[in-house]
């Protein structure tokens, strides 16, 4: 199960509650607001959490991607240099 910090939780439930009041035709008490937080936190945070990761990994690839290409030396180049180095003298 995901948790939150105490303060993210309180400034969660609060939350909850003012949406409650300010969207639904009655209001939401803070133990049930902090009941549905639960709910929400167990049923569909794995979701949010697993897609979270998803992101980060693409990310983080495409990141090595980039280094490769940041950091590539083309191989065996010493002949090549050597003949441009002889042309240009």
């Amino acid at each position: 199960m995901i948790t939150l910090p105490k303060e993210a939780r309180q400034q969660a439930i609060a939350s909850i509650e003012r949406y409650f009041r300010e969207n639904m035709e009655e209001k939401i008490g803070n133990v049930a607001a902090a009941g549905l937080l639960g709910f929400f936190l167990e049923e569909i945070g794995p979701a949010i959490y697993n897609q979270a990761v998803s992101d980060v990994q693409e990310r983080l690839r495409a990141r090595i991607d980039e280094i490769d290409i940041e950091v590539h030396e083309d191989e065996f180049g010493y002949w090549a240099k050597y003949a441009k180095a002889r042309k240009n003298r």
